[in-house]
């Protein structure tokens, strides 16, 4: 379980994962060492998992944006999971996940243009045996996006 501070701390940390403990301790109005105890306990936990990097995916030519729905076609050579893992490997799927309702997968898929991501739907992702329907959403615009 978390508290208030650990709280504090998580949403400093989404904010730029590269701040100082000095920077955050300040921010936040707690001492550095605590700051700097408690992310260490938060690491420990596994309740952080790892410290990412925020891209513009616009600024280096990855300007489509989809999400591919998947309906699992139930055979013996493959699960559902182990479709979701072997799909989670294909270069530009960002996202994977496993959802219930009409559809069985959801991906976010980011190209540099629609037949990029077209190309990959055609030829790869329909090719993979589990593979049912796909149904693509093209993104207009993200207004927000968490890591």
């Amino acid at each position: 379980m978390i508290d208030k501070k650990d709280e504090m701390i998580i949403t400093e940390l989404k904010k730029n994962a590269r701040n100082s403990t000095k920077n955050i301790a300040e921010n936040i109005h707690l001492p550095r060492v605590t700051v700097h105890d408690r992310i260490h306990k938060l690491i420990k936990q596994g309740i952080i998992k790892s410290f990412n990097v925020s891209i513009d995916y616009n600024k280096i030519g990855y300007t489509t944006e989809v999400f591919i729905f998947i309906s699992f076609l139930p055979n013996p050579d493959i699960s559902q999971r182990e479709l979701a893992k072997r799909i989670a490997q294909f270069p530009g799927i960002h996202e994977v996940h496993i959802i219930s309702g009409e559809y069985d997968l959801l991906l976010k898929v980011r190209g540099k243009t629609m037949e990029d991501i077209g190309t990959l739907v055609v030829d790869k992702l329909r090719q993979v045996k589990g593979v049912g329907r796909t149904l693509t959403f093209a993104c207009f615009e993200t207004v927000k996006e968490e890591i």
